[in-house]
């Protein structure tokens, strides 16, 4: 995956965590709960894609190959400091 293939994927990360979050909520427990666990697959996606963009940034100016970035695993991306 190319810079430009990672920002497509964000671009369309951040276009569906928009749409989520402008439909209504229904009363529906389910429906808020399902919702809400989108919402979290959505933001620690865009957590991944983000930290897969930024490795390939620091090797490219470390004089590295940008490919030899790899995708961390969510659970690693999301214990973060930020």
């Amino acid at each position: 995956m190319n810079d430009q293939e990672i920002l497509a994927r964000i671009q369309a990360l951040v276009d569906e965590e928009h749409q989520l979050r402008d439909e209504p909520m229904k009363d529906d427990d389910d429906a808020a709960g399902d919702k809400r666990d989108q919402l979290k697959r959505v933001a620690a996606e865009l957590d991944q894609c983000w930290d897969l963009l930024r490795q390939r940034r620091a090797k490219q100016v470390a004089g590295d190959s940008p490919q030899d970035a790899t995708a961390r695993p969510i659970n690693q991306v999301e214990g973060y400091r930020q």
